[in-house]
């Protein structure tokens, strides 16, 4: 393994000035997968700037608007209870990311950035409707994180741009939340992930949003089932449509972990359960 520069910089003025000064420079902020590709000399950058002293982009805070550091990790994001009151499927989403000894690591910031199909965190986000907030030397930028993910390993950041937090709006206290993962073993990358949030009056979906993980190149939002779903009487024959679509609109590949075929059939086994437990609390 090849030597590197390592800074540390405490504020976003000494990020840019090393950022100008320095040659092939990487963000660095967990580790676990940057880390991993060094030693494994797949990447051999110059220079990496750890995000670790940045103040105030490892907190979380809010009420109606949710926003969460970029350097917060995913342990700290499982134990904090605004999520817990505000987003539980985040909590559970990071529940099912790796071991505990990367949970401690691991920051949402760089779970996101990877911009891998698989990553836990985004569906929960998609389906939460988050924005993602940027800063580089021009200034702040938000963009929908439905517009971050580009293709594998590719977001919509730009090269000089640190992701600074993600925010959302806090969903309704009756909204059904809930995140669901297929993988070979325990601690395993997903073969296939679900996250679906939806609001009903009775047994009319009122609000529907569905995203799905390793299923695409990048996290993505259902949104042909969405529009099937909402506005409409959830019955047996409702939820085997949007089943049947979710099956259909996705956009696997067969790889060592799973086929395409698996992949697609998984999806709609996972929209059927979780629209079947909408169902379950209508009739309670």
């Amino acid at each position: 393994m090849k030597g590197y520069a390592y800074y540390k910089p405490s504020s976003f003025e000494e990020i840019w000035q090393l950022q100008a000064d320095c040659k092939d420079v990487y963000y660095i902020a967990g580790g676990t997968d940057l880390m991993t590709r060094i030693k494994a000399r797949r990447l051999q950058p110059k220079t990496l700037i750890s995000l670790r002293a940045i103040p105030g982009i490892n907190e979380i805070h809010g009420n109606k608007s949710v926003y969460i550091g970029a350097t917060t990790t995913i342990t700290e994001l499982i134990r904090n209870p605004i999520l817990h009151e505000k987003a539980r499927i985040l909590v559970e989403a990071g529940r099912r990311l790796g071991s505990v000894q990367i949970r401690n690591l691991a920051t949402i910031g760089g779970n996101l950035c990877n911009a891998s199909p698989c990553a836990d965190t985004a569906t929960p986000l998609l389906v939460l409707d988050a924005k993602i907030n940027a800063r580089g030397p021009a200034g702040p930028r938000e963009l929908k994180l439905a517009e971050f993910f580009k293709n594998p390993g590719e977001c919509a950041l730009l090269s000089v741009e640190v992701l600074d937090s993600i925010c959302f709006e806090a969903p309704s206290r009756d909204a059904l939340m809930l995140f669901m993962k297929k993988g070979r073993v325990c601690m395993d990358l997903a073969v296939v992930s679900l996250a679906m949030l939806i609001e009903h009056d009775g047994p009319i979906c009122k609000k529907a949003r569905l995203a799905a993980g390793s299923v695409a190149p990048y996290p993505m939002r259902l949104a042909q089932v969405e529009e099937w779903l909402e506005g409409r009487e959830l019955t047996t024959e409702q939820i085997d449509g949007a089943a049947r679509l979710a099956s259909k609109t996705v956009k696997p590949i067969s790889d060592v972990r799973a086929t395409e075929q698996y992949r697609r059939h998984m999806v709609g086994v996972y929209v059927k359960r979780g629209l079947e437990k909408v169902l379950e609390r209508c009739a309670t």
